[in-house]
């Protein structure tokens, strides 16, 4: 897909050599927020250190159209926090196709199965690049209890089956 119009150029400290900006949105508070074939690098204002998050990284991004708001949150690690990020935007059309288009670009798999007390989702991510090794990750529905003998044999075995049918990649 081709991005149109060469994006003017942004600070992003976060930028590795040779990657370049394909489309970036300022926020309300000045931070800048940057796509690249690889990475939404985020470059907050007050204080926030930079990061840059490979898209096979980003778990969800949402644009919410009357506030004017762009939400994202990072895979996380079962019991932890997951990192999620909102900024207010004004003129971000491009950048969030970019974000859209790259997002799903790192999707390899994602099914929903059943286990005991709900379902969860088996999803394998990586790179949109195609480069990198898949990232398999599960994620539960509300009230399914990770810690269950049942959902874990339920989940290793969904996880065994999605990786044979995607094979190696």
């Amino acid at each position: 897909m081709r991005w149109g119009r060469r994006t003017q150029p942004v600070e992003v400290p976060t930028l590795l050599p040779r990657e370049r900006v394909l489309a970036h949105a300022v926020a309300e508070d000045g931070s800048v927020l940057a796509g690249t074939r690889d990475a939404l690098h985020l470059a907050p204002i007050g204080g926030a250190e930079p990061q840059r998050v490979p898209w096979q990284l980003v778990e969800a991004a949402d644009w919410d159209a009357e506030a004017s708001t762009f939400r994202v949150s990072e895979v996380g690690e079962w019991g932890a926090e997951r990192p999620e990020h909102a900024y207010v935007l004004d003129e971000a059309r491009l950048f969030l196709e970019l974000v859209r288009e790259r997002v799903t670009a790192s999707i390899v798999l994602q099914r929903h199965v059943a286990v005991p007390g709900g379902g969860m989702r088996v999803i394998a991510r990586r790179a949109p690049h195609g480069s990198s090794e898949v990232l398999w990750v599960y994620e539960y529905d509300a009230g399914v209890d990770p810690s269950d003998a049942a959902v874990r044999e339920a989940a290793e075995a969904a996880l065994a089956q999605a990786k044979d049918e995607v094979g190696p990649v």
